[in-house]
């Protein structure tokens, strides 16, 4: 079987933030391998901006999973560190998203990949670019022509 590369992004604003990406990280590093990561960020929330500040990251993996199952990894881990999925956009001890999925487009019922908001969220974008600047985002373009853009 073949493997995919795949980018994902980490983010935590509640609890011991940092130590929860870590976690976070030797959990997805059990099932899939975690080739590059990202500093560590600390960002503003977006959307819902009355809450604490996140720390973010995006990591670098390989996978001979489908992105669905990828996703039920990622799923998984949050759960496994008490994710909660009270108020969209709220605070959370921890968020996994499926950020790009080796050069597929996937729209089906609970993922979208590429992430449909990734080109507007500079928490994702400069963490992204810093381990694979040129990266390609299917149907948006380079990562750091999408951040340059921001500017």
């Amino acid at each position: 079987m073949t493997s995919t590369i795949a980018y994902i992004g980490l983010g935590s604003n509640l609890g011991e933030r940092e130590a929860t990406l870590r976690r976070a990280l030797d959990l997805l590093g059990a099932r899939v391998r975690v080739d590059a990561v990202s500093s560590f960020r600390t960002t503003d929330p977006v959307g819902v901006t009355d809450q604490p500040q996140f720390v973010n990251a995006v990591a670098r993996i390989e996978t001979e999973r489908s992105a669905p199952e990828l996703l039920e990894v990622l799923l998984a881990v949050e759960r496994t560190l008490g994710r909660e999925r009270v108020e969209r956009w709220g605070p959370r001890t921890i968020d996994l998203d499926l950020l790009v999925f080796g050069e597929e487009s996937v729209d089906e019922p609970g993922l979208t990949v590429p992430h449909p908001r990734l080109h507007e969220r500079r928490f994702v974008l400069e963490p992204l670019a810093e381990i694979a600047p040129r990266l390609v985002v299917p149907g948006r373009g380079r990562v750091k022509d999408l951040l340059a853009e921001l500017d």
